[in-house]
């Protein structure tokens, strides 16, 4: 797959589909209205929507050190690690391009742009439970670090050596 072409930077006319997107799997993710997604453009590192076949496949929050963001799990990171990490925040991609290597294909150009800082740091849900994605980053190398939440609302902390 050539990396080049699979992301892009998110445009105003991406918008709508970046916000569909992302209501499709809140569950999994947070809310996100137009106004948080341009906040989060502006704090991001990297806000790319996932390119296949010439249309949006999905699309990837990625976070460096000193950023405004105002996660919580992000901020966590920023204590531990200081400037020696990033932070993805979601990545998402539409059920119709599953199982073609695009979750594994950013992941490699995100963890690559990630390198000079030394590792990759993002959260997976335990309750309720994610069990695709803590098999997916485990068998990427993640390893938890942390949990933080309560009841209901409970995530893993991890990261990945990227140097």
């Amino acid at each position: 797959m050539d990396r080049s072409e699979l992301l892009r930077p998110i445009t105003d006319e991406d918008v709508p589909v970046v916000l569909e997107l992302n209501e499709r799997h809140v569950e999994l993710l947070s809310p996100m209205d137009a106004d948080r997604l341009d906040q989060l453009r502006g704090w991001a590192s990297r806000a790319d929507v996932i390119v296949c076949d010439g249309v949006v496949a999905g699309f990837v929050l990625v976070f460096s050190p000193g950023s405004d963001y105002d996660s919580e799990n992000y901020r966590w990171f920023s204590q531990v690690f200081g400037e020696d990490f990033d932070y993805l925040d979601r990545i998402v991609v539409d059920d119709a391009f599953r199982r073609r290597g695009l979750a594994s294909a950013v992941y490699d150009a995100v963890e690559d742009a990630a390198g000079a800082r030394g590792r990759l740091a993002l959260e997976v849900n335990l309750d309720p439970p994610n069990v695709a994605s803590l098999a997916f980053h485990r068998q990427r190398g993640y390893r938890e670090v942390h949990q933080l939440g309560t009841t209901g609302h409970v995530v893993s902390l991890m990261e990945r050596p990227t140097r």
